[in-house]
């Protein structure tokens, strides 16, 4: 049994038929914690702002003594950006689908 088995599918590619922000998202992740560091980037470029921006929710939920609600906020942001980008620069320069 693998990993890749519980995998959930994009439902924007499976209904229309075209990748979302979002897609890869899932196999990134994987790749990072096998260590497929330079893998997971390409992709998807996202996954370290995503998992900083986790890693900084669990912080924030731990440690009631400080408030990173500013951080998060400029983490949300800032991987909504990088997603962005990276989402067009994927499908119109690099043609890959």
């Amino acid at each position: 049994m693998r990993i890749e088995d519980f995998m959930l599918p994009c439902p924007i590619k499976k209904f229309f038929g075209f990748e979302c922000f979002g897609c890869g998202t899932q196999r990134a992740i994987v790749m990072v914690f096998e260590g497929r560091f330079t893998e997971a980037f390409y992709m998807f470029p996202a996954v370290y702002t995503l998992l900083l921006f986790f890693a900084t929710v669990v912080l924030n939920f731990m440690d009631k003594k400080r408030n990173y609600s500013n951080v998060m906020v400029f983490l949300a942001i800032f991987n909504a950006i990088v997603m962005v980008i990276s989402y067009f620069y994927k499908h119109l320069f690099v043609h890959i689908h």
